[in-house]
């Protein structure tokens, strides 16, 4: 059996690789390419369920003292299943909204649901940078997956370069995990010596705040949204951006192991929380605003990590990522029916679609915190832990809820409420024009409300009990209930506040707090601006250097040939000729007659007794 659970391991990572590759790199699997891809999505549940049961861990090795190794602890038990079924939730709804180029669509999710799962199941640095990097570049594919239009690619290409900056974290990590001397497997990172555990907890903070777009980087995100709708509700709900919090709840341990980690960690959740939350409130397109209400209860989850929760963050991913793709996929099919995601056109879509418009309500509720739905539980898990490490940060905690309540009842209220008189035919027109909605994109949605309504049992007695067991916190697990019923009032009394009267669109969120435009004014234009000053100097200074030393060159050259031709040639003509006549000279007492070189030999005698009379 054990053989078995590691073979399955293996083929959770090895399956939808092998599969990706094929369809995205093949010509001839259109008409294959979605059915393929849901038999390896449900292939991958079952492996999931396999190794979930039985927990393996498999090893090889990868470079000297370091292993390739995958594990399946409690964490990676609870969350590798719930990766599996989004995957093939998404991949379903996928297969009735996108017609074309659907091999290579359908192998790029794949690639990234490899990667994703790789991520889960990683136990040492090398082994998740080889699932980070192909989940990062997969991305960048799939946003920008409509690649004539230039918008949508320079949309991914944002989000690439934003994530990839915080990225280098990783590597930093590994480069201070060596140095360290703990080693690369995650589970040694916090008996790094001491100096070097500050840098490692450093560069994974920042490589997992960059993914879980997390203030100051959360623009990211929402231009991100430019992707198909699947996209969004698969990197925005289950991976991609829940990896970043996954990641930190993963290294939790080395967060506790410093002193200003866990607090700056806290303290960066929170106020994404509340911050993204506005940012939420004041958004028109309903892609955008869930978009930042991902970045907003992901900012419940890195709080969890901060606090130590690590099942309350499971349970905040798990909650999350059902609700998340749920919302997701319904606005999928209204953009794919009525051609917008403005909220100003959704107006009464319930009852046009009711398996979409009912689920849709489902999840709206479960984000608002109502009770007794998935993330009210969650979310009061969190903040549980949270008051028991700071007072403020927990009244920033319960005011991010009351915002999620907030933009949850802006959405609920314009899918429910009727058509404004004074736009009615207008809409009418546009709704009787309107298009289709598939089986296959309604039935998704129906298994996700359902995920969204019952996950919040994750926090509640006897289920949580269970959870903490399992992620290595034994004990009770779940909020008071005076804390329960507190959040649950105040989710319905901001919800039925809204629905009286409608939620405030403050201006200054309204463009994602103007972050996109202060990192191109503090970072983007200053970078180009020493690019096209280095430009300069390169043309202006070192080409016009190597141009005049080549021009000196060529002239010093021109004149070593010019004294070449005219001297050394002709010295060399001129030995050459007296060598000539030298040797014509040589050859005149050559005559083979034997009488003249006795003469010669007597000439010579002669020669030397005069010189040795003369100068004897």
């Amino acid at each position: 059996m054990t053989q078995l659970a590691q073979a399955a391991l293996w083929s959770l990572v090895a399956l939808p690789t092998a599969a990706g590759t094929l369809l995205a790199t093949s010509r001839r699997a259109e008409r294959t390419a979605a059915p393929v891809s849901l038999a390896v999505a449900a292939a991958t549940v079952v492996l999931s369920v396999v190794v979930a049961v039985n927990r393996p861990a498999v090893a090889v090795p990868f470079m000297a003292g370091v292993d390739f190794a995958l594990t399946v602890d409690g964490l990676a038990a609870t969350l590798a299943p719930m990766l599996s079924v989004v995957i093939l939730l998404v991949l379903a709804a996928a297969a009735g909204e996108i017609r074309r180029s659907q091999a290579r669509f359908h192998g790029l999710m794949l690639l990234f649901a490899a990667s994703a799962a790789l991520t889960v199941t990683a136990a040492t640095l090398p082994t998740l940078l080889f699932g980070w990097e192909i989940m990062g570049a997969a991305s960048y594919a799939l946003i920008g997956f409509w690649w004539r239009d230039e918008d949508r690619v320079s949309a991914g290409l944002t989000a690439f370069v934003t994530t990839r900056s915080a990225d280098v974290g990783l590597y930093v990590a590994a480069g201070a995990a060596l140095a360290g001397g703990a080693g690369l497997a995650l589970a040694d990172l916090p008996h790094s010596s001491p100096g070097w555990r500050h840098v490692i907890a450093a560069g994974i903070l920042a490589a997992a705040l960059g993914k879980a777009a997390q203030l100051p980087v959360s623009f990211w995100l929402s231009r991100a949204m430019a992707g198909p709708s699947p996209v969004s509700a698969l990197l925005h709900s289950a991976a991609m951006v829940a990896m970043g919090g996954y990641l930190l709840l993963r290294v939790q341990p080395l967060l506790s192991a410093t002193w200003w980690a866990a607090p700056l960690t806290m303290w960066a959740g929170g106020l994404t929380a509340l911050l993204l939350g506005a940012v939420a409130v004041a958004q028109r397109d309903i892609k955008q605003l869930l978009a930042a209400s991902t970045a907003a209860q992901l900012g419940f989850v890195v709080m969890a990590a901060a606090a130590g929760t690590v099942a309350g963050g499971a349970a905040q991913l798990v909650a999350h990522a059902a609700t998340k793709a749920l919302l997701f996929l319904a606005a999928g099919a209204w953009l794919t029916a009525l051609g917008t995601t403005q909220l100003a056109g959704l107006h009464g879509v319930v009852g046009r679609w009711r398996p979409v418009g009912w689920s849709a309500t489902v999840g709206a509720l479960a984000l608002a915190g109502i009770a007794p739905l998935s993330l009210w539980a969650t979310k009061d898990a969190v903040l549980a832990q949270v008051l028991e490490q700071s007072p403020w940060l927990y009244a920033v905690g319960l005011a991010a809820s009351a915002l999620s309540a907030a933009y949850a009842g802006k959405l609920l209220v314009v899918i429910w409420r009727p058509v404004p008189s004074g736009r009615r035919a207008d809409v009418s027109r546009k709704q009787v024009e309107a298009g289709t909605v598939t089986v296959l994109q309604q039935a998704p949605l129906v298994i996700l409300a359902v995920g969204a309504a019952c996950a919040g049992l994750l926090a509640l007695p006897p289920v949580g009990a269970v959870l903490a067991r399992a992620v290595g916190q034994p004990g009770e697990f779940h909020a008071p209930l005076v804390e329960l019923a507190v959040s649950a009032a105040l989710a319905l009394a901001v919800l039925l506040l809204v629905a009286r009267h409608p939620a405030p669109e403050p201006r200054w969120a309204l463009r994602w707090l103007g972050l996109e435009a202060a990192v191109r004014v503090l970072i983007v234009r200053p970078t180009l601006r020493c690019a096209e000053a280095l430009a300069r100097f390169d043309d202006q200074v070192l080409d016009r250097g190597v141009e005049i030393a080549s021009a000196g060159t060529l002239r010093l050259a021109g004149r070593a040939g010019h004294a070449d031709d005219r001297w050394l040639d002709r010295a060399v003509e001129w030995i050459a000729a007296a060598a000539r006549r030298l040797g014509q000279l040589a050859r005149r007492p050559q005559t083979g007659q034997l009488h003249q070189y006795y003469l010669q030999a007597v000439v010579v005698l002669l020669v030397a007794v005069v010189v040795l009379v003369v100068w004897g």
